[in-house]
């Protein structure tokens, strides 16, 4: 059996992350992690201004540095731009974080067919598009780790999904849902292709984290939600912040395909 350093097991120092949709709620949970770490980030979001207040603020945090790097990710244009900007500033992206997303409520009669458009590209197509656009970063700094047909240290994937793609919601958010079980799969059909690459997949189901997404739900059910947890709380940036940090790191370059549920057990107690 190899030997390992427990001190290393976790360890990000030093690699390239991409988060989207970073400056804000679960992306900057994400983000502020690996920063904490030690690891250099790039955010992406619509709000240039966001953007540069975000990485201005987590870079102070150290020893990481953060780095904005605003787009629109509503607008193909947009992610090829991101893409070339990213390249031409770094030659490897350890570690890509698909994040950027928005979520709709309204009735079944009443569903708006362009908003219905809107969070399915969002939330799913531009993961893709992104994804696609960056592979020769993430291949290269697969490359660097291969020994023989084996990679050591491939690079990753970490798409944010949710519970509410795993389960029919009470709520009328159609095309979210839709676009969280879609996105699930699509994780793991990326895990079969591009394992051959060195590239790994994995998707993070999210329960209830305190968001601007989540902050009209919060207001109106919180208190609910909460009571049907069985851990009895909603979630804390500890707790996005270490499962992205455990995909990104040694201990999880056996694990790809996988769906981590993270919401404290509400969806196995759920009627959901």
């Amino acid at each position: 059996m190899s030997s390992f350093e427990v001190q290393n097991l976790f360890n990000v120092k030093g690699k390239v992350v991409l988060v989207t949709g970073g400056s804000r709620g679960i992306g900057k949970m994400i983000s502020t992690g690996f920063i904490r770490n030690g690891a250099k980030v790039y955010i992406s979001s619509r709000s240039a201004q966001d953007c540069k207040a975000t990485a201005e603020e987590l870079t102070t945090l150290g020893p990481g540095v953060c780095i904005p790097l605003p787009a629109d990710l509503q607008d193909y244009e947009e992610v090829e731009r991101l893409a070339k900007e990213l390249a031409s500033r770094e030659k490897e992206l350890h570690v890509l974080v698909n994040n950027a997303g928005a979520a709709w409520g309204a009735s079944v009669d009443d569903f708006p067919d362009a908003a219905f458009t809107k969070i399915l590209t969002l939330n799913l197509q531009r993961v893709f598009t992104v994804t696609q656009k960056v592979l020769p970063l993430l291949r290269a700094a697969a490359a660097k780790t291969k020994q023989g047909e084996v990679y050591t240290d491939p690079a990753r994937i970490i798409n944010i999904g949710s519970v509410e793609g795993l389960g029919v919601p009470p709520h009328e958010t159609y095309p979210y849902s839709v676009s969280k079980a879609a996105l699930h799969h699509l994780s793991r059909h990326l895990a079969a292709k591009l394992a051959e690459d060195g590239i790994i997949s994995n998707t993070i189901a999210c329960g209830l984290f305190p968001s601007k997404m989540t902050a009209y739900t919060i207001k109106m059910a919180g208190d609910a939600i909460v009571a049907g947890i069985p851990l009895q709380r909603a979630g804390k940036p500890e707790d996005i912040a270490g499962t992205a940090l455990y995909l990104a790191s040694p201990a999880a370059s056996w694990v790809t395909g996988a769906t981590i549920t993270l919401d404290g057990g509400f969806l196995v107690s759920s009627k959901m």
